[in-house]
């Protein structure tokens, strides 16, 4: 062979080479992804902003943030979103005098903005997409047994506009994609409730469990019934709904029951049942709606489920008893989950690797960890 062939191939080998290592290295970067999550450690008035890193498998807690205003009482961070643009961070305070509050901060630096009262025990909360406003669930845990509210607020002036009646120990404030809907439950009364966030009404009910799930109650009579405390003895207890990302479903921790439950807001019935393990309370949809990811309060374990085939892939063991909230990744590839602990222990941010369906991490955080929302993810 010529020197001048030679020196061609050469070239075109380094050429080429070059070109590989261009066109690899971006993909390299973008599956090295650094995860960043909040957490709210109800017993110790906190909330944790952690990250994990995915490309060492390790986790830590980048930053502290202490809540409440009464130093020698536990307040109680319990709910924790994020804003639709990542710029703020709100987390509901569970006990107040008599009422709880909401709290807003900035996300990243974690600087206090303000906060508005709510009403009793208020808990899990989103914001819409559509509307801008910000829809809270009072739980109303030492309260009579009587219908509770959603507190509508508009996080920019961080009033509330509206106080919406609902059922009876409500939670699991979720909102569709499209921001139309909201979706919570009501743990007494075994009610999925449906929320027109232009009109700010409840527009549906379902009832949820066994047996009677097929027919929807007339929201006249279910609250008619309530407000006289004589409705009948729950057995589905519901603590969770979520809605798929594209399709018309919602799915519901059915926590008494042992099962989750898929409704078609179409026909608005129960379409699926899934027999989980024991005491499910929150669960989530993955954002490309493959995958159901269930906490099992009642046995320390996280569920993953196929939803196309309707069947668990994998029960995960977590590092603490009290399994409580979930978290997905926009990216589909982590399950962030919030573990509260018993008898004092600290609480913990299980990191569940999705594709190879096992625990890939744990982050040590405060005492009762609950309220958990994952922020965004970064480059290295």
């Amino acid at each position: 062979m010529k020197n001048s062939d030679l020196s061609r191939s050469a070239l075109f080998l380094a050429v080429f080479a070059a070109i590989c290592c261009f066109t690899l290295w971006p993909f390299e970067r973008a599956t090295a992804q650094q995860y960043r999550v909040y957490v709210a450690a109800e017993s110790d008035d906190e909330v944790a902003l952690v990250t994990f890193d995915a490309n060492t498998g390790q986790g830590f807690v980048e930053d502290v943030v202490g809540v409440g205003q009464y130093p020698t009482e536990t307040e109680g961070p319990h709910g924790i979103t994020v804003s639709p643009d990542g710029d703020h961070w709100f987390v509901s305070v569970a006990h107040g005098n008599p009422y709880g509050w909401l709290y807003k901060f900035t996300t990243g630096d974690n600087n206090f903005v303000e906060r508005t009262e709510l009403g009793l025990f208020p808990a899990s909360m989103e914001v819409s997409a559509l509307t801008g406003l910000l829809y809270v669930i009072n739980f109303n845990l030492h309260g009579d047994m009587e219908p509770s509210t959603v507190s509508v607020v508009d996080p920019e002036a961080m009033e509330v506009v509206r106080e919406i009646t609902t059922g009876i120990m409500p939670h699991g404030s979720r909102i569709s994609s499209d921001g139309k809907r909201q979706y919570h439950v009501s743990m007494m009364t075994d009610e999925l409730m449906e929320i027109n966030t232009l009109t700010m009404d409840i527009s549906r009910r379902l009832n949820v469990a066994p047996e009677t799930s097929a027919s929807a109650g007339s929201p006249d009579a279910t609250m008619h019934q309530a407000s006289h405390n004589a409705h009948p003895k729950p057995r589905a207890k519901p603590t969770w709904a979520d809605p798929h990302p594209a399709k018309s479903l919602v799915y519901v921790a059915n926590n008494g029951s042992d099962e989750a439950v898929e409704v078609d807001t179409k026909s608005w019935k129960v379409t699926r049942r899934f027999n989980t393990g024991k005491g499910p309370y929150n669960l989530e949809v993955s954002h490309d709606g493959k995958l159901l990811v269930v906490t099992y309060k009642g046995e320390g374990a996280t569920g993953v489920w196929d939803l196309e085939e309707g069947r668990e892939l994998a029960k995960i063991k977590n590092s603490r008893l009290v399994s409580h909230g979930v978290s997905i990744s926009p990216d589909n590839r982590f399950a962030f989950i919030s573990v509260e602990g018993k008898n004092g222990e600290p609480g913990s941010v299980d990191v569940i690797d999705l594709h190879k369906l096992e625990l890939a991490e744990v982050i040590e955080v405060g005492k009762q960890a609950g309220g958990i929302m994952h922020w965004k993810m970064t480059e290295e």
